[in-house]
């Protein structure tokens, strides 16, 4: 795969789906970005701008936008997937026949399946068949990259080839890419921050201060870095663009969907009214049911902050009762276990 990309396909059509393929073209790449819904795809192509999920950016003539999944993938050397986990598998297998067997795969969505328990590359290779994949994560609001503001993300995948074949494709002036060899720590990094983000919503909507928010990012890591250990992943990865990074970005944003949806549980409402009002997926919400569905094999791995999350959204529990309850657990060491578990 010398040099990067010359024809891509970006499927879905969300805001980061949009952004990606306005990087893309910009990047000299021939890009169609594909929508699941034809009447989306006409009123994209006819307005040249996303007004439903990226309002206020203009999109190029050049870039083509369609609901076709075969003239979508036609001669694409590279398909990203920007679909919401709990719509990716649908979606896939709509690209079964459509796309070519060794096309590579870049997966750009953050979050768990949870009848599976499944990561979005996972979900993609049992869909579409063994093939090279990567996985892009990283600090990245839309709202910022698609006006060309700095970014910077990491390519993770176990085919080196491919992760620099990515890397060369979206490389630009605003917007940097790091290579990565842990795709399992840079797909839980991005899905468990949307949970702490969660977190860090709340204690925002109740008006809890700066003190509580960095406690809830710190202790947040370690138990992100401690549950993706028990998964598999290596503990480091949670350190970088597709933890921390990820994190900071998502707790502290005004662009955080996640946060804003803590944030306004917080102030009162419930997960039924918020959802209701929110044009956008927070992945956040189900990423927290998945963990603590059946099919989470790592549900015994020690997550207090998690859990409380879980307890407000889905046990209707006192968002101020959780805080309490978080803060009057048995004391400890703050290293106690963690040269331990991370060695």
């Amino acid at each position: 795969m010398p040099g990067g990309a010359k024809r891509a396909v970006v499927i879905g059509d969300g805001s980061w789906g949009t952004t990606l393929a306005l990087l893309l073209h910009q990047g000299g790449v021939e890009t169609t970005l594909w929508s699941a819904f034809p009447e989306q795809a006409a009123d994209i192509e006819r307005e040249r701008e996303n007004k439903r999920f990226l309002p206020g950016i203009s999109i190029p003539e050049g870039l083509r936008v369609t609901a076709d999944t075969f003239s979508a993938a036609e001669g694409a050397e590279l398909a990203i997937s920007v679909v919401p986990t709990q719509f990716l598998r649908e979606v896939a297998a709509r690209f079964e026949d459509a796309l070519a067997g060794d096309t590579p795969i870049v997966s750009a969505t953050k979050g768990l399946e949870i009848e599976t328990f499944h990561t979005p590359s996972e979900i993609l290779i049992e869909v579409l068949g063994e093939r090279p994949i990567a996985v892009m994560c990283g600090p990245t609001h839309a709202e910022e990259v698609a006006r060309g503001l700095p970014a910077s993300v990491v390519v993770a995948s176990r085919d080196a080839t491919l992760a620099r074949f990515a890397q060369e494709t979206f490389n630009g002036e605003s917007f940097r890419v790091y290579t990565q060899t842990d795709p399992k720590g840079a797909e839980l990094g991005g899905a468990l921050k949307n949970v702490i983000a969660i977190a860090a919503g709340i204690s925002d909507g109740l008006g809890l201060g700066d003190n509580a928010k960095a406690a809830l990012l710190t202790r947040g890591m370690v138990e992100m870095a401690r549950f993706g250990k028990a998964q598999g992943a290596e503990p480091e990865t949670f350190f970088g663009l597709a933890g921390f990074g990820d994190l900071v970005t998502t707790c502290c944003s005004v662009h955080s969907r996640n946060r804003r949806v803590g944030e306004l549980i917080g102030k009162g409402k419930t997960l039924r009214e918020v959802l209701a009002d929110m044009n956008m997926v927070a992945e956040g919400v189900w990423t927290t049911k998945a963990l603590f569905g059946p099919e989470a094999e790592g549900s015994s791995v020690s997550m207090p902050i998690a859990e409380q999350v879980h307890a407000v959204l889905f046990e209707e529990k006192d968002p101020r009762k959780a805080v309490t309850d978080l803060m009057r657990r048995e004391p400890t060491g703050e290293m106690d276990g963690l040269v331990r578990e991370f060695a």
